[in-house]
């Protein structure tokens, strides 16, 4: 584990561990999701994976101010951790938090203090949050998506954010596996 993981993933225990034992189980699945694209990410790797420990400790008990998670977690970051920009920015934005965001009435708040990422580094957090269970295994995106509204239950607003997030999320995990599947270039 890099010095950046490292960390990321000593943050996201302290946080996540004791109060969120599934959420910290769902986080260790998601760092691994994030090591498992190394050889597509080149340099961008261990932001990756920096990102994957950190994506939910918004959640942490600790932190939570306005009970959206990526903000929380984000600002926590930003202002405790002193965390680099584009990392703050991946945990605002991940797996579509621009979307929930707009129904709670917290999009221009995220977009003024966290503007979106790079498509493909995007798209690899998506894809490792969204083919991770809460238990931390690995799992298909159509199933993930189906567990989190059946948890969640017809009427709450992150089943209806999910609605809403289904089809660029499904895209997002469709991109990072279409690039997982480029044959790679050697270079001499």
């Amino acid at each position: 584990m890099s010095n950046k993981a490292a960390w990321a993933s000593e943050i996201a225990r302290k946080l996540l561990e004791v109060p969120l034992p599934r959420r910290w189980a769902h986080t260790q699945g998601v760092a691994r999701q994030a090591r498992s694209l190394a050889p597509i990410l080149g340099s961008d790797a261990d932001l990756l994976e920096a990102a994957a420990w950190l994506h939910d400790i918004g959640y942490s008990p600790e932190i939570a101010v306005t009970g959206f998670h990526p903000l929380d977690g984000a600002r926590y970051l930003r202002d405790v951790q002193r965390a680099e920009d584009l990392l703050c920015r991946l945990v605002a934005g991940h797996s579509c938090a621009h979307i929930e965001a707009e129904q709670r009435g917290l999009a221009e708040q995220l977009a003024v203090e966290f503007p979106p990422v790079d498509q493909v580094l995007s798209d690899a957090l998506s894809y490792c949050d969204m083919t991770t269970t809460p238990d931390g295994t690995a799992t298909v995106v159509t199933h993930r998506l189906s567990e989190i509204q059946e948890r969640y239950g017809p009427d709450h607003l992150v089943s209806h954010f999910v609605q809403l997030a289904e089809p660029h999320l499904i895209g997002a995990v469709r991109n990072t596996q279409e690039r997982a599947r480029r044959p790679k270039i050697a270079v001499h």
